[in-house]
């Protein structure tokens, strides 16, 4: 699995969000001068995640984005899966574990793939957007 540039921004941007989150609405221009991210994508990557339900959308000169709920709530694989459209797809394996390889039964490393899939999505899953926030090694610019 490699991470799309849609899942890790998207990441970035809630974390932005969870670390600003005591001071009200966060604006993506503030988001995109901090992580150096275009302004333009931030907001497809924000409708995005408002739709899914992860952000809340607040109109208005002191507007921007709120986590909907608690950041110990929403976990990466959320955040990741929301951007990607619910599929985070690994080789040989669908999100459904259906066959997406027509040489999945002569490798024989469908298992393995499985495996693989499963030990990121535990990880994915059971990582918070607050654990992550908390995180000393992300730093708001």
């Amino acid at each position: 699995m490699k991470p799309s540039s849609k899942a890790r921004y998207s990441l970035h941007l809630a974390i932005d969000i969870a670390q600003c989150q005591g001071s009200g609405p966060v604006s993506l221009r503030e988001v995109s001068l901090r992580q150096n991210i275009s302004l333009k994508y931030l907001e497809q990557l924000a409708k995005v995640l408002t739709k899914e339900g992860y952000l809340t959308s607040i109109r208005g000169a002191q507007g921007g984005y709120l986590l909907s709920r608690s950041a110990d709530e929403i976990t990466a694989g959320d955040i990741m899966r929301a951007a990607e459209g619910g599929v985070l797809d690994i080789a040989c394996i669908t999100d459904s574990g259906v066959e997406a390889c027509p040489r999945q039964q002569l490798c024989g490393t469908a298992q393995f793939w499985t495996g693989l899939r499963s030990a990121i999505d535990s990880y994915i899953d059971g990582t918070t957007i607050a654990e992550l926030a908390a995180d000393k090694s992300f730093v708001l610019h």
